[in-house]
C-alpha cells in the first residue's frame, strides 16, 4: 500500500480510473478569460477518456477547445470519516466527426439541461492522481 506524506492512501491508476467511473458528477477545470474556471458537470467514461455533454456556445465549450484541462470528482461520508478524491490532467478536444457524434451520443450520459447539448468534449486521461481517506475500499 502506497501512501503519501500525510498517511492518505494513494490508489493505483487503475483503482483511480474505477473510483472515477462511479462518481456521476465532476467538476472540470478550464481558464476562462485568462482566470481559471470551475464548472459541475454529469459525465461518463468512454474507455480511458473523460466525456462530458455540453451546448456547442457555451463557456467550457469555447475555453476547452484543445486545451489543458484538469478534472476531478469525489465521493465523502463525512460520518464515516472516508471517501476519495481523483483528479485528471489532459488535452480536452471537441469532437467533431459525425460518426464519433453519434457513437458518443449512445452513451449513457444524459444532459441536465435539454436544449441543444449536443456537443461533447473529450478528455483523455494522460495524468491521474487520487487519495482515499480512511477505511474506504
Amino acid at each position: 500500500m502506497t501512501t503519501d506524506s500525510i498517511g492518505l492512501r494513494v490508489p493505483s491508476r487503475a483503482e483511480c480510473v474505477g473510483l472515477l467511473a462511479s462518481a456521476p458528477i465532476g467538476r472540470i477545470v478550464f481558464t476562462d478569460r485568462a482566470l481559471p474556471a470551475v464548472q459541475p458537470v454529469n459525465f461518463v467514461l468512454d474507455g480511458e477518456n473523460v466525456v462530458i455533454r455540453t451546448g456547442l456556445g457555451t463557456r467550457l465549450a469555447a475555453a476547452a477547445h484543445n486545451a489543458v484541462v484538469a478534472f476531478e470528482a469525489d465521493e465523502f461520508d463525512e460520518a464515516g470519516r472516508t471517501g476519495w478524491s481523483v483528479t485528471v490532467i489532459g488535452h480536452a478536444r471537441a469532437v467533431t466527426d459525425p460518426a464519433e457524434v453519434e457513437r458518443l451520443a449512445r452513451l449513457p450520459l444524459t444532459p441536465w439541461v435539454r436544449d441543444g447539448r449536443d456537443h461533447f468534449i473529450v478528455l483523455p486521461i494522460e495524468h491521474i492522481s487520487g487519495r482515499v481517506v480512511g477505511t474506504h475500499p
